[in-house]
């Protein structure tokens, strides 16, 4: 039986008019009006990504400006004799150039050869220069003349993914398009309709997933979609496209992300071993869970839920998740997640710092108990209550035992922060407590004790402190951060913290790299000058300051020279004298 030649569907189904190319309008309405217009630049550069559409927009532009009977629509007709040599490629008119292969001084000298005869058929010659950036030097400058005035009926359309990489003199000569990145949604809708053309079954979620991996390129989704067609044996499933494209189930992170919030440690590191088990990389699991993130943080917003460039049916799982995490856990967690993926490859033990990160998470929701060493606000007495608070660094008498013992009673209550620590005989001798036989007076003692220690780590601890004692430990703090970032080092021992209002310290750092790698830092500085120095109302302040501009001019002649030096020490001049020097 003969097989008849397969044709992949980035070329079968490749535009062909400007209305068929998916997700560039904005560069299509330009040429068509152009076009419309009889306004048509000598050169035009399209640069963008890979699979874009560049090279399909410049070979339709190419076809239309030749037509012989275009549409009102601007769209070339495919009857004339120019479109039907266009579309059978035996056409005279458009001539294509790889500058990856052909990019010396002879192949653009003989393009500059060819230019100069005029069209046989048509109005215009147009030449389709692809990855431009490839040519050499000497080469853009054999180009320069003939692209800046070429005749009338020649037209160049420059092709490039990188376009810092062209000259200047270049770019000024030609008209720019910036293609963007086909959205997900373009490509999934597009892959649905190639799908039907082909009478292929394709489950919708299984399209936006292709459309993902692709990263914006239609060519490259394409290509994907028949992998899968072939693969799925004409059935493109969404457990299919998971499994044979590597990625990770949107299930695996909406879990993870329950069981952080619920503090589970232990359901947390057996989903992250489920997922290592199934050979997916570390690093592709901490980048998904800061997509992941991001896109929780886009859903608790309205006005920003169409950021998220995904199927609508997941899209309501993420804003039905995103209401069950807080503000702070999202961004504090989208922090964790960047620093663990930058130093995820340094990393001698990759799995230990995913779990120390998965650790970190599940300590940022809002719900869990108050770590010990932050501040805990008593609560308010009652209407009912006689006793009034008294501060903290007040002195106070014990209770006595002659004194309204009713009201010291009502004024124990656990609602209320103790006010005194009133001794153990006082409870013991007190009218209102039971008879004390078989109770020592050292167990009493004991939790005396206890209950007036819990009593100060429940107040805030605001320990007044000098500049002294703060320099001392800001400095031992950056003596033991110089092997780990000798960076970090340099900026706290180089830029000198002040001591404002108290306890407010403004450090004043120059440039934003400088400031954003400091406040990597700051969270644990903090914590330590609040420790040393007993003192919770600490804060740190970063302000960032311009560089000063130093406006002294350093000598560049030898005359200049010479008069510094001699201003400095008059025995220049004599020693010049006696051996009879010049300046110059």
């Amino acid at each position: 039986m003969e097989m008849e030649n397969f044709i992949v569907s980035a070329r079968k189904y490749r535009p062909s008019t400007f209305n068929t190319v998916v997700g560039q309008q904005h560069i299509t309405n330009t040429l068509k009006n152009a076009i419309r217009n009889n306004q048509l630049a000598q050169a035009f550069l399209f640069c963008g990504p890979r699979g874009v559409g560049k090279t399909t927009c410049a070979r339709i532009f190419a076809k239309t400006i030749n037509c012989e009977h275009p549409t009102e629509n601007i769209e070339p007709c495919n009857e004339c004799t120019s479109c039907r040599a266009f579309n059978e490629s035996s056409s005279f008119n458009v001539h294509e150039l790889d500058a990856a292969s052909n990019n010396g001084v002879d192949d653009i000298r003989s393009l500059v050869d060819q230019v100069r005869i005029p069209p046989q058929m048509g109005a215009y010659k147009v030449y389709i220069i692809d990855e431009v950036h490839m040519l050499s030097l000497q080469a853009f400058n054999a180009f320069l003349k003939t692209l800046e005035e070429p005749p009338a009926y020649a037209k160049f359309i420059l092709a490039t993914t990188e376009k810092h990489k062209i000259i200047p003199t270049i770019l000024s000569r030609c008209q720019i398009f910036d293609f963007k990145r086909i959205t997900v949604q373009d490509i999934a809708e597009h892959l649905a309709w190639v799908a039907q053309s082909e009478q292929i079954t394709a489950e919708r979620a299984a399209l936006d997933i292709i459309a993902q991996k692709a990263d914006g390129a239609m060519r490259d989704s394409l290509s994907i979609f028949d992998q899968m067609a072939n693969l799925g044996n004409r059935n493109i499933t969404y457990p299919l496209v998971i499994e044979n494209l590597n990625v990770l189930d949107y299930d695996y992170y909406f879990r993870l992300i329950d069981h952080l919030l619920s503090a589970d440690i232990q359901q947390a590191m057996l989903l992250l071993n489920d997922v290592i088990t199934k050979g997916f990389d570390g690093q592709h699991f901490i980048t998904g869970l800061g997509d992941h993130l991001r896109n929780l943080m886009m859903a608790k917003d309205p006005s920003t839920v169409i950021l998220i460039e995904i199927a609508d049916s997941i899209r309501q799982k993420y804003v039905a998740q995103a209401q069950k995490c807080s503000l702070l856990f999202l961004v504090k967690g989208l922090e964790l997640v960047n620093k663990c993926d930058a130093g995820y490859r340094a990393a001698n033990n990759k799995r230990l710092s995913l779990e120390i990160t998965l650790m970190r998470l599940t300590q940022l929701n809002e719900n869990q108990p108050v770590a010990s060493n932050q501040p805990i606000v008593p609560a308010q007495p009652s209407k009912q209550q006689t006793t009034t608070a008294v501060p903290p660094q007040a002195d106070t008498q014990p209770v006595q035992p002659t004194e309204r013992p009713q009201q010291a009673m009502a004024s124990a209550q656990p609602a209320v922060v103790p006010q005194s620590n009133p001794s153990p005989q006082s409870i013991i001798n007190h009218p209102m407590m039971p008879s004390a036989s078989g109770v020592s007076l050292k167990d009493l003692e004991k939790k005396t004790a206890n209950a007036s220690e819990e009593a100060a780590k429940s107040q805030p601890r605001i320990q007044p402190f000098t500049f002294e004692q703060l320099e001392s430990h800001w400095n031992d703090f950056a003596q033991s951060k110089q092997s780990e970032s000798t960076l970090i080092y340099t900026a706290l021992t180089q830029y000198k913290p002040v001591l404002e209002k108290e306890t407010t310290i403004v450090l004043k750092l120059e440039g934003a790299v400088l400031e954003r790698e400091v406040k990597n830092y700051l969270p644990d500085l903090l914590e330590l000058l609040r420790n040393k120095l007993q003192n919770d109302q600490i804060i740190i302040e970063t302000v960032l300051v311009e560089k000063p501009q130093d406006e002294t001019r350093r000598p560049y002649t030898d005359r200049e020279r010479y008069e510094q030096l001699n201003s400095e020490n008059p025995n220049v001049s004599v020693l010049r004298d006696q051996l009879d020097l010049g300046i110059e």
